[in-house]
């Protein structure tokens, strides 16, 4: 934090109400509109740090006008100061300010002002909300933003999957799985902490940490080899501030943080199913908060369900019907 702040200093900065005007959204309930998949909706933005806000979408309202694409959504309660850029019109929830910039932004400079605004999300831990400080918030000037974004290039994503019927996952019919029945081996990763480890840019170093699917920085791989931990596994965070519960999939070989992370292996596991996988596997994050660790036989007698065939995990099924989601092809 002491680091933050001292690099804060080094940058020109100005103040959110500098570059935004700001006004309270239409401050709607979810419950109180429709929710459809129509042409005539529009998405319904809410309190969320996922999926850009959106959480449905709605019918439009006779004579309530929504908010204009190309401004950006702030949340000052819930999750505080999340804060995404709709490219499309949308409704607001509670406690969500509309940002619109006071001069000609391109979509490159806004996605780097909202994540400069989520950046400070520190700020407002234990409950306190942001609707009267918000504004003064200190983010970094068009010049330090231009300086920035000119080493990046961004594109859209585009799928070439338009799922027209939806799979029903039928979730009556699923069973009840131990973790230590789903894998068939589970085991903890070998690594150590980075100050050990040779320097270099080949291999991944995965943390105890949910953000960017654990990643913290490469290393070297020749004099590492004894960290090494094989890939295609799930990785459970059993240990770590606010992380342990979560877990992440590694694709390729990594070293991992020793003592706070463990890998599950599969042959049957791929990148489809382990996204189905870890989707479940995370809604039972809230049982580790206040520093409860997620490892021994907590972890291997944790219970979940899953889709089956007779009787086991049906993982093709759980892979046909990540395949069959939009944007499923750019996994």
């Amino acid at each position: 934090m002491i680091i933050l702040l001292f690099l804060l200093k080094l940058v020109k900065c100005m103040k959110i109400k500098d570059l935004f005007d700001y006004k309270y959204g239409v401050n709607l309930e979810l419950i109180n509109c429709e929710v459809t998949k129509d042409n005539n909706s529009v998405n319904f933005v809410a309190r969320t740090s996922q999926n850009n806000g959106i959480v449905a979408r709605v019918c439009l309202i006779d004579k309530l006008q929504p908010q204009k694409a190309g401004t950006l959504s702030l949340a000052v309660s819930g999750s505080v100061l999340s804060c995404f850029v709709q490219t499309e019109d949308y409704y607001s929830g509670r406690d969500l300010y509309v940002l619109t910039p006071k001069i000609d932004l391109t979509l490159e400079q806004k996605l780097f002002y909202a994540t400069a605004i989520s950046k400070n999300k520190y700020r407002y831990s234990f409950g306190r909300a942001a609707n009267k400080t918000f504004p003064y918030i200190d983010i970094p000037s068009l010049e330090e933003c231009n300086r920035f974004i000119s080493n990046f290039k961004i594109r859209k994503i585009r799928t070439e999957i338009n799922r027209r019927k939806a799979i029903n996952l039928h979730f009556g019919e699923w069973k009840e799985f131990e973790i230590k029945d789903i894998f068939e081996r589970i085991e903890p990763t070998k690594g150590t902490t980075t100050n050990v480890l040779e320097t270099g840019n080949e291999i991944c170093y995965i943390a105890a940490k949910k953000d960017d699917n654990g990643f913290m920085e490469k290393v070297a791989k020749a004099g590492n080899e004894m960290y090494i931990s094989e890939g295609n596994c799930i990785v459970f965070i059993q240990l770590g501030q606010g992380s342990a519960g979560y877990v992440t999939y590694q694709p390729t070989e990594f070293i991992g943080m020793k003592g706070k992370t463990s890998c599950g292996y599969n042959k049957k596991l791929n990148k489809y199913n382990a996204m189905f996988l870890i989707t479940i596997l995370d809604c039972e994050r809230p049982k580790y908060s206040f520093g409860r660790s997620w490892s021994g036989d907590r972890l291997l007698h944790t219970k979940i369900k899953l889709p089956t065939l007779n009787n086991v995990p049906d993982w093709k099924f759980m892979e046909n019907y990540i395949k069959s989601l939009p944007y499923s092809d750019r996994i």
